[in-house]
């Protein structure tokens, strides 16, 4: 199977890096500045087990264009705000039994992807945290997970690799509103209190930070797709640790001024909130400070 990963950032670089060391035929479909960095200096992971640099074959939107090549999978890592130039980017490599698997956060990009191709899309999501750090990709801690739809082995048999708990969904809308559900919980805890999760804890917030998982857990039971428990015990057991340094990558890239998903991730489920009648002023409250932040940094 050939596999086209669109973007070779954090969890581009980091799903590409176990596919590749597993014989996997991977390409990055990647912007020009970052096509010569990578054929300069290959792709440079580093994780638990220590740091390596991975030769990868890479295109550009304008060499694919110029010379287009149809793939088997097309893996879609970008994050939202990208979403409508990947899709133009892309275009080249869909043919007719291409399988297009997006792995971005929130609910918003699965109808923009069927507009653009239809049935090829497969439901899917991943679990990671990872960072680019002067262009290296690095994986911050042992989660490396994706989840996808069933109907689709092929796309599962190259999937399963090493390094990446793959696992195979009958519901993966229901997946992907419980992944929704926590990103959201975890993005509010740091962006409000400012914060990683463990010292919002130290100071005293477990019953505020009990409060915003209810809330974005009932938005998802009341658009029919209630957590499991499972899901749930893992949302507590990682905001509630008094210990924990974790950060979600909504609030890295706020601190860091760089594009970020607020309004696909917070958003978009305050909006869904509103329209099924379920109060969320915590989530409510966080968009405020976030839409605040953005214009602050506008000038505006």
């Amino acid at each position: 199977m050939r596999i086209l990963i669109v973007g070779a950032g954090a969890t581009g670089g980091a799903f590409g890096t176990r596919l590749i060391e597993a014989g996997r035929d991977v390409t990055f479909l990647v912007r020009p500045a970052r096509a010569a960095l990578l054929r300069r200096d290959g792709l440079r992971f580093t994780d638990a087990s220590g740091t390596r640099t991975l030769p990868v074959g890479v295109r550009t939107a304008d060499e694919l264009a110029a010379a287009p090549e149809v793939f088997d999978l097309v893996v879609v890592t970008v994050k939202a705000p990208a979403l409508e130039g990947a899709i133009a980017d892309v275009a080249p490599a869909v043919g007719e039994g291409t399988v297009v698997l997006p792995i971005l956060n929130g609910m918003a990009h699965v109808d923009r992807l069927e507009q653009a191709f239809g049935s090829r899309v497969l439901g899917g999501l991943a679990m990671i945290v990872a960072t680019l750090d002067d262009g290296a990709v690095v994986q911050l801690n042992d989660w490396s997970a994706i989840t996808i739809g069933d109907g689709a082995p092929a796309v599962a048999e190259a999937l399963d690799v090493p390094g990446i708990r793959l696992t195979v969904e009958a519901d993966i809308v229901g997946a992907m509103w419980a992944k929704w559900a926590f990103i959201a919980a975890s993005g509010i805890d740091c962006c409000l209190f400012r914060s990683a999760a463990g010292p919002v804890i130290r100071a005293g917030g477990e019953p505020q930070v009990r409060a915003l998982i209810a809330e974005t857990e009932a938005v998802a039971a009341a658009a029919g797709h209630p957590v499991p428990a499972a899901s749930h015990e893992r949302t507590v057991a990682t905001l509630v640790d008094v210990d924990s340094t974790m950060t979600s990558s909504l609030y890295r890239d706020l601190v860091a001024g760089l594009p970020h998903e607020a309004e696909q991730i917070l958003g978009d489920l305050a909006a869904r909130g509103r329209e099924l009648g379920v109060a969320t002023p915590l989530l409510d409250l966080t968009l405020v400070q976030v839409r605040a932040d953005a214009l602050q940094r506008a000038g505006s």
